[in-house]
């Protein structure tokens, strides 16, 4: 082996060790001394909680399928392997000097991600425990037909649009079981059922206490629910709740009423953008909005929890209050925003991340996304395991995972002429759209042709929406014509979202039809590959040139190789028979035994006839 190759292979495993271990131990890796980075030096991308947070994504998705003995059969399982890497680990420490103080072998971290998917499994298996056994398990079985008292545990979704033509409007609110009474029996257990209702369960607010009649089914498989309640009437209000979720439905609700001096498109509109209050949005408009691709910007999720975290750092930053005191207001703000907008998966997912990443500002350690994001999801399979199947927690954390990986990098290959705004204004949402797009095409079998565009010029106008809307809310409680002017500026923010919405809807070939399934999943995941790699050359021109060139360059060697091989292959080969001797066998030759219906390939290429074989006509002798 050549000294190049060795070193190329050094640099190779160099580069393995330093994204697998801490930075200090990667420095020192030749002489055994950190060294300090250069003002240039770009810091790699920490990998060692991927490891973990798959495998307790993994664990959480199995728990939605296993029952519970086969789940407590995989955690023990889990745990051995842990303990058996961990004993093995600290053998190699006593036998082996470690590379680097405090470095980390990957058996470490393969044992700490079984450690955390035997903890989700073992929450996952006592879920899975309630939707299986007891009374409320058998009696979804059999199909009965209860009474219930029940908690809203969410806000109620819409399953078809008001007014459609296809039936009255029907909602889905999940709840937690406070009792059921069937066939004269009362059981008290605390279980999630998910109630299909009419209208009226469209009022539903987290935390009210309703009793609810209807019959059980079961519901399908790899579902969160024990099962699901085909509500036969309207609800029986038990408990308006209290606390906090009462007052963030009454604030919700007075937003809605605030709002109704602006105009048709804003006045609902603006709430969907600033609390996810979508009931007094237009048709028209979700259905504009639906097909180019904007309907993430109703559900509050990551990204309003970062403006709103953003804007409540700087204000405490303007007051002058130190770093902690600073990051305990931001949470506190954080807390409430969740309270008022309701604890949704993406909402929740997003709040973590946030105050991952508002510890990590206060420590004096930022700058980690992919860290911040790992730790995210770990710490919300550990407390609901039921997310691992949520297709809205599977969303946020790819859009993420795309602002984070691919964001940053189209940023840095953006050139210096190009404004650093107007890059991330192109590059998140572009980034968050090329790891989305596969699953999207799941739920939605279709493709935006103008989603990138709209979402483009949309992203400056939701920024002050989001932040004086959210400053009115509360503005509503103490004095209600502070709020006026807030909503009257964030109302006509919502109206330009809502005129480019529609007007990109206007557009001809809005929406194409997309393959459904997993066809549909392959086909939109090389687009977005394709696509990638188009972006990366348009900004890389020379580059792209060069690579060409090479690959132009690499193929004429190769057809060379194969055309010489072609005339001196088979002497190359004394112990095979020679078949340049027969006629019509061995290297491509021209034939001299042509048919003049069936002519060999390649055809002659000299002016002499062909020896043609007489043929006689059919029938003839």
């Amino acid at each position: 082996m050549s000294t190049s190759a060795r070193q190329r292979r050094y640099d190779a495993f160099l580069d393995l060790r330093r994204r697998v271990l801490p930075a200090a131990a990667a420095a020192s890796l030749d002489d055994g001394k950190a060294k300090p980075a250069g003002p240039g030096t770009r810091r790699r991308t920490d990998l060692r909680l991927v490891l973990p947070a798959l495998a307790a994504w993994g664990a959480a998705v199995a728990g939605l399928w296993l029952p519970p003995l086969a789940l407590g059969f995989a955690c023990c399982l889990l745990l051995a392997a842990s303990a058996a890497l961990l004993a093995g680990h600290r053998y190699g420490r006593r036998t082996v000097r470690p590379v680097g103080r405090g470095g980390r072998s990957f058996p470490a971290t393969a044992a700490v991600a079984l450690a955390l998917a035997a903890t989700v499994a073992a929450h996952a298996a006592v879920a899975a425990g309630q939707r299986t056994d007891g009374p409320l398990a058998d009696a979804v079985a059999a199909g009965k037909s209860v009474v219930a008292l029940v908690e809203v545990a969410a806000t109620p979704k819409a399953l078809n649009l008001a007014g459609h033509s296809s039936g009255p409007q029907r909602w889905a609110v999940p709840v937690w079981t406070v009792e059921i009474s069937t066939g004269g029996v009362i059981v008290r257990t605390r279980a999630q059922l998910l109630v299909m209702g009419g209208g009226a369960w469209g009022a539903a607010v987290p935390g009210q206490q309703l009793r609810a009649a209807g019959k059980l089914r079961a519901p399908g498989p790899g579902s969160l629910e024990t099962g699901i309640l085909a509500a036969s009437a309207a609800p029986a209000t038990m408990s308006d709740g209290a606390g906090l979720n009462a007052a963030a439905a009454d604030l919700r609700a007075r937003f809605v009423a605030a709002c109704r001096f602006l105009g048709p498109d804003a006045s609902g509109l603006l709430p969907g953008l600033v609390t996810g209050d979508t009931s007094a949005l237009d048709e028209d408009l979700v259905v504009a909005m639906k097909s180019v691709g904007m309907t993430h910007l109703t559900a509050v999720s990551g990204a309003n929890c970062s403006l709103v975290l953003g804007g409540l750092l700087v204000a405490a930053r303007r007051f002058r209050l130190p770093r902690v005191p600073a990051a305990g207001v931001a949470l506190g703000g954080l807390g409430l925003f969740v309270v008022l907008v309701g604890p949704e998966a993406s909402v929740l997912r997003a709040a973590v991340m946030g105050g991952v990443a508002v510890a990590a500002l206060a420590c004096g350690r930022s700058g980690r996304g992919l860290s911040f994001l790992c730790l995210a999801v770990i710490g919300l399979l550990l407390v609901d395991p039921g997310l691992g199947g949520s297709f809205g927690f599977l969303l946020s954390v790819l859009a993420t995972l795309g602002i984070i990986v691919l964001g940053r990098r189209l940023i840095e290959w953006t050139p210096a002429a190009v404004p650093r705004w107007m890059a991330a204004a192109v590059a998140v949402p572009l980034s968050a759209q090329l790891l989305c797009g596969p699953v999207t095409v799941l739920l939605q079998p279709g493709f935006s042709t103008y989603s990138l565009l709209a979402n483009v010029l949309a992203a400056p106008l939701v920024a002050p929406v989001t932040l004086l809307g959210t400053a009115a809310v509360p503005m509503l409680a103490v004095a209600e014509w502070w709020a006026v002017p807030l909503i009257a500026g964030a109302g006509l923010f919502s109206a330009g979202v809502a005129a480019i919405a529609r007007l990109a809807a206007a557009l001809p070939a809005a929406t194409v039809p997309w393959a459904e399934g997993i066809p549909g999943v392959l086909s939109m995941a090389l687009l977005s590959a394709l696509t990638f790699g188009a972006v990366w050359a348009s900004v890389r021109p020379r580059r792209t040139a060069r690579m060409v060139l090479a690959c132009h360059r690499h193929t004429e060697r190769l057809l060379a190789q194969l055309e010489t091989w072609g005339r001196t292959g088979p002497a190359r080969f004394p112990g095979r028979r020679r078949l340049a001797g027969r006629p019509g066998h061995g290297r491509v030759g021209n034939s001299t035994k042509l048919s003049g219906r069936n002519p060999r390939w390649p055809l002659r290429k000299n002016g002499h006839p062909a020896h043609r074989q007489p043929t006689w006509p059919r029938g003839g002798t």
